[in-house]
């Protein structure tokens, strides 16, 4: 491994005198928009004119990164706390909770973007599962006035510990649930704004952009517009006129579901590689969250809010077009973890279908399993999610470990493994904590992370905007879906503007969304208890007159297992700030190429 001769000090996250007291003397606002799946460099004047000139009139986070496993709940975890995985605990979309969940379906693996999902697991942890305190609980705290607005799930968890019921200053919430049983309370002082604004009490459905389709049947064709036109109307038209009378500081969040909604359902290119997610509706689905940008600013300036407003634009996760080929696996015949569970031999039971018992060619509902002899105590689960998939051990087996290992290893859908440090040590993989998945996480930890195998398509444009990936996921080849450590995940769109940053200004430096999150907390000055050390820097060579610091790059590489295969993690470094560009095995990622001597980092 490559290492820096010179390491910074912990004073890259310590703003320089002068700026700290201008925030102290002048009050500023946050707005964090969040354009969920959105590639970094498929954004142009022509695509998306107001993302591009926030990033050509403010800041170009030139090379960004989202944490691994590339997915929603993950990364919103890291840009709500400024914490890694490894402390939040929100390991994928889908996790192992050890105990069964009612609302997500009576299952030990629920889907966890749903706000009564997010409850109930508060509930199981103390009160808090991700262990760590968000920007909008620290600044509602503080007594600013706070907001979350967008996309269910990874909005509500900007700010899940929030009691509306009690007494007290709340966020305002607003997402897919808003008006329904699930949803969060509005206030009487939001609705009597909502009713003279002429908006409606709840969300409108997704409609046409929600349908999927089938084997036969093309998904969407349309973007998520009218449910994100009421999100951008209640923002501009509700709650910032609210947040501009109450004349105090205020943190908003908007979580655009677009483009990532458009892109995972495309419906431009069923059964086919190409379009992909380069189709005319996932560009719609971009056009749209740039959109709600556009009406974000222009009502920051009619409301006289600009000057003092800080905007970071930062998508949770890049994007990949869906393959479903693979010789081990024929999606003809089996799904990928069916080649896993055939391989391990035990028992398996459908933890979405009550624990029923798979047999046969059959296979479960969603993909997830419970293996061994009890269901209700079992040997082996794996936690399905797309790009990259969740297994845990409860018994922590070594020796299954080890077997578990060995079949994922001869999967040529596989690229890369990272293994739970207290497991040991197996050829052909890396630990853990190598990518930052140990600390102080409340949930359960995995004990594999499996990788899959991606690789650009010949779709005309930088590798990471023709980015494909084999993906365990219902949705079929030609659609969208992301989680993998492929570059074409991880570089995902970040830019900022507003007084507390530099004008004109590209970061070259590896900047990441565990980085926004402390960035934001220091903007507005916000501080909170931390339980564990796996924390992002602040952002300091973006702002004036702010420290600009030396950025390294590395690689990390595993033991060869049996055959040669071996886990390449290629990551850069600020100080001990670890920042992934890509890993898995050279030659079946995007950004991990075969040959040593030309690795790089794609799309750059």
């Amino acid at each position: 491994m490559r290492r820096s001769l010179v390491l910074l000090s912990a004073g890259l996250t310590v703003l320089p005198t002068g700026l700290a007291s201008a925030q102290n003397n002048t009050p500023r606002n946050l707005i964090l928009f969040i354009p969920d799946g959105l590639r970094a460099l498929k954004v142009t004047p022509e695509t998306a004119p107001a993302m591009a000139e926030v990033r050509d009139k403010g800041v170009n986070f030139k090379n960004p990164h989202s944490l691994f496993p590339t997915f929603t709940m993950a990364n919103g975890s890291a840009m709500s706390t400024g914490h890694y995985l490894g402390d939040t605990g929100v390991f994928s979309n889908t996790i192992w909770t050890n105990y069964t969940s009612a609302p997500a379906g009576d299952t030990v693996v629920p889907f966890i973007e749903n706000d009564a999902v997010l409850g109930d697991i508060d509930e199981h942890f103390k009160g808090d599962y991700l262990n760590e305190e968000t920007i909008l609980k620290m600044a509602r705290d503080k007594g600013l006035s706070t907001a979350a607005i967008g996309k269910v799930g990874p909005t509500y968890q900007f700010d899940h510990t929030d009691k509306p019921e009690k007494p007290g200053q709340h966020s305002i919430v607003f997402d897919d649930s808003t008006g329904g049983k699930n949803g969060v309370a509005l206030s009487d002082e939001v609705k009597d704004a909502l009713t003279k604004a002429g908006l409606p009490l709840a969300t409108p459905p997704r409609g046409d952009n929600s349908k999927a389709g089938d084997a036969k049947t093309p998904g969407t064709t349309v973007a998520n517009v009218a449910q994100q036109a009421y999100f951008a109307d209640v923002a501009t038209k509700v709650v910032l006129p609210m947040f501009k009378a109450r004349n105090k500081p205020f943190v908003l969040v908007f979580w655009s579901r677009d483009p990532d909604g458009s892109q995972h359902n495309t419906g431009d290119s069923l059964n086919q590689i190409m379009p992909g997610i380069n189709g005319p509706t996932s560009m719609a689905g971009i056009k749209n969250a740039d959109t709600n940008l556009a009406q974000l600013r222009k009502a920051l300036d009619e409301l006289g809010l600009a000057a003092s407003t800080n905007i970071i634009v930062s998508a949770d996760h890049g994007f990949s077009t869906i393959s479903k080929e693979s010789k081990s696996s024929s999606s003809a015949k089996v799904s990928y973890d069916d080649t896993l569970f055939l391989a391990l031999d035990l028992p398996l039971f459908d933890p979405n279908d009550k624990n029923a018992k798979v047999e046969g060619n059959k296979h479960p509902r969603a993909g997830n399993g419970v293996l061994g002899k009890d269901p209700e105590k079992p040997d082996l689960v794996v936690a399905t999610n797309g790009g990259s998939d969740l297994i845990y051990l409860p018994n922590k087996d070594k020796k299954l470990a080890a077997k578990t290992i060995k079949a994922l290893l001869e999967q040529d859908y596989v690229s890369g493994l990272f293994v739970e440090d207290s497991l040991g040590r197996f050829p052909g993989t890396l630990p853990l904590s190598s990518i930052n998945l140990r600390g102080k996480a409340a949930t359960p930890t995995p004990s594999i992370v499996v990788n899959f195998r991606s690789y650009a398509s010949d779709c005309g444009e930088a590798p990471t905007n023709c980015s494909v990936q084999v993906a365990d996921t219902v949705l079929r080849q030609g659609q969208g879906m992301h989680g993998s450590f492929s570059r074409g995940d991880t570089m995902n769109f970040m830019a900022a503007i507003g007084p507390d940053f530099k004008a004109g200004y590209v970061d070259e430096i590896p900047v990441s969304n565990a980085d926004v999150g402390m960035t934001a907390a220091r903007l507005m000055g916000l501080r909170g208890s931390q339980n564990g050390g796996l924390i992002g820097r602040v952002m300091s060579e973006a702002m004036p007159n702010g420290i600009v610091p030396k950025a390294f790059v590395g690689t990390l590489k595993s033991k060869p297992a049996e055959g040669g295969l071996m886990t390449v993690l290629n990551f850069q470094r600020v100080g001990n700030q670890r920042y992934f560009d890509a890993a898995g095995f050279p030659g079946r990622t995007l950004g991990l190429e075969p040959e040593a001597g030309k690795q790089k980092t794609a799309g750059k």
